[in-house]
């Protein structure tokens, strides 16, 4: 096995499995090919230093020193700065409103964030919380990395039956040698049936739909893209934070998203 499986659903009757293939050219993508702030077009910001859930320390601003665009890739840099209370600043870019989808197959290649403290993230949230707040409505982590962990990458699904704070989240993680030195390809390919997750190609996550209700499976309303460098938290600080790392940068090459196709 190329991942450790936390949750195996052995007790699950298989479901029929639809075929699902993906168009080959995007159906929305930012190549990060112009110098300066984050194109407006494709992404806006989460802003604020409330804790966002999990008592970060950061404050999420919509400026460029937090978030640009360099040389081909976008730079999510988390820095030490007093802003509003809180001790640091870094920014969420997210796709809502302006690339929500349902369903499809989705490419993020991206450097992480070296040192103690950091959470850095590539995510998806809910478009329009149908079935309520988190964890109802659900959540898809296709990248998550702490950094007293170094090289080890989590996939995730969070819904009202399997989230971590009840322990039954469906997770699993992945040692990927090199991704805070070297650029990493992180994919998602979400379909009615099942969302699997792969690190430069390879499969490591597996979340089936049971066929039950909403709370084991709301993945069937719109979603939207986050990225983002938390500092600390409930997991990122768990083992406290090297004040020497800042700034810490999480780069990213490209952002992609297919059209799955159903035969």
């Amino acid at each position: 096995m190329i991942a450790l499986f936390l949750l195996l659903l052995d007790t699950v009757a298989p479901v029929q499995q639809r075929r699902a293939a993906f168009e080959t050219t995007p159906v929305w993508a930012d190549e990060f090919n112009i110098n300066g702030l984050p194109d407006t077009a494709k992404w806006n910001y989460d802003t604020g230093g409330s804790g966002w859930g999990n008592h970060e320390l950061q404050y999420y601003t919509g400026r460029g020193g937090n978030a640009v665009v360099e040389n081909g890739v976008l730079k999510i840099t988390a820095r030490r700065e007093e802003k509003n209370g809180n001790r640091y600043t870094s920014a969420r870019m997210v796709t809502k409103g302006k690339g929500d989808f349902l369903y499809g197959r989705f490419e993020i290649r991206a450097k992480l964030p070296q040192g103690k403290g950091t959470w850095p993230a590539i995510w998806m949230l809910p478009t329009d919380w149908e079935y309520g707040p988190w964890p109802n409505s659900g959540e898809i982590d296709i990248m998550e990395h702490v950094g007293y962990a170094p090289d080890t990458v989590h996939v995730s699904t969070h819904s009202a039956a399997y989230y971590f704070k009840i322990n039954t989240q469906k997770t699993a993680r992945q040692r990927v040698e090199g991704a805070m030195t070297g650029f990493h390809l992180y994919r998602v390919d979400w379909t009615p049936d099942a969302i699997r997750g792969y690190i430069d190609d390879r499969l490591v996550f597996e979340s089936l739909n049971e066929q039950k209700t909403f709370r084991e499976w709301p993945f069937d309303k719109r979603f939207h893209l986050l990225l983002n460098v938390a500092v600390g938290g409930d997991w990122g600080g768990a083992q406290g934070i090297d004040e020497n790392i800042f700034p810490a940068t999480m780069e990213a090459d490209y952002v992609r998203v297919y059209k799955m196709i159903t035969k």
